[in-house]
């Protein structure tokens, strides 16, 4: 068996899947992060930061608010999946951690977009 074809095999697997969205996740969080903080130092200015509030209600930025509650409920519940699968020693139940990691995420978005919209 060639490394080619364990590299494959492993990137398949729901625990590689769950690896790459956590860090895309994060990788998206720290993209918002510096964005986040330009925003709050408007907020001394009363006229631009009003200026930035009236910008929020766009629709689009209405949906990466959405991303951005996604990226960072499938974030957290990609961090604790780790958290029990590193200090627990779960093997099997592995793919269920997956799977309630995405669901919580799904879940948090989903009401997000509730109040919203």
């Amino acid at each position: 068996m060639s490394l080619t074809s364990l590299t494959r095999a492993s990137r398949a697997h729901p625990g590689f899947i769950a690896a790459l969205v956590h860090r895309l996740s994060g990788l998206a969080l720290a993209i918002f992060l510096p964005l986040h903080f330009l925003s709050l130092g408007l907020a001394f200015e009363a006229e631009t930061f009003a200026g930035f509030v009236a910008w929020t209600a766009h629709p689009l930025v209405k949906l990466s608010e959405a991303l951005l509650v996604a990226a960072l409920a499938v974030h957290f519940a990609g961090g604790l999946r780790l958290l029990a699968v590193e200090f627990l020693g779960l093997t099997r139940a592995q793919s269920l951690w997956i799977s309630c990691s995405f669901a919580f995420g799904a879940a948090a978005t989903i009401l997000f977009l509730l109040r919203v919209f």
